[in-house]
């Protein structure tokens, strides 16, 4: 009989932990009322780009010469810092991240890095990584490779592009030149 008594105990406190919880989900959707925000609380500029989002149409971009001509590569370098090396890496021979190694992206081909998987949208992307084709890409990434896996805005600023850009094409033993202003 002890037995029998114990068993009903257990299933007894199973069966009203199973109540408590369900009426505390109950209680605590009449409580709370959740409500969408109209806008972002904080505004990060080159943050990651929600992933249900549709890619957006290449624009018109200004030509990248001129921006070159008076980039900074130090300023560049200091946004790499902040916002790209999250996922990538920039040192001669480093191991890829959640990105690509960049070194030696300049005048690379699109799929560059040995060592890395990319996506098939890059992998079918002919040409290489000239300072047009990276205006592109750090402009709207996923419009300039559709299906790419990096998940990153972009960066709207002309003039921090090419900042970037001169960053990126320090990164070799041998930077290729600047296209003509």
């Amino acid at each position: 009989m002890m037995g029998s008594l114990e068993g009903t105990k257990l299933l007894a406190s199973v069966l009203i932990g199973g109540i408590v919880f369900m009426l505390a989900g109950l209680v605590s959707e009449v409580v709370v009322h959740p409500t969408r925000l109209e806008h972002l609380a904080i505004k990060v500029e080159g943050g990651a780009a929600p992933t249900a989002a549709a890619p957006k149409q290449e624009e018109a971009l200004p030509a990248i010469a001129p921006l070159l001509a008076k980039a900074d590569p130090a300023a560049g370098e200091a946004i790499a810092k902040k916002v790209c090396v999250i996922c990538h890496t920039f040192n001669d021979g480093g191991r890829p991240g959640v990105g690509p190694n960049l070194y030696g992206v300049v005048m690379g081909a699109h799929a560059h890095a040995q060592d890395y998987s990319y996506s098939a949208g890059m992998k079918a992307k002919d040409g290489k990584w000239d300072y047009e084709a990276l205006n592109h890409w750090l402009k709207r990434p996923a419009a300039y490779v559709p299906g790419t896996k990096m998940a990153f805005v972009g960066i709207n600023n002309d003039q921090q592009r090419a900042d970037v850009i001169a960053y990126l094409r320090t990164l070799s033993h041998d930077p290729a030149p600047l296209p003509q202003p």
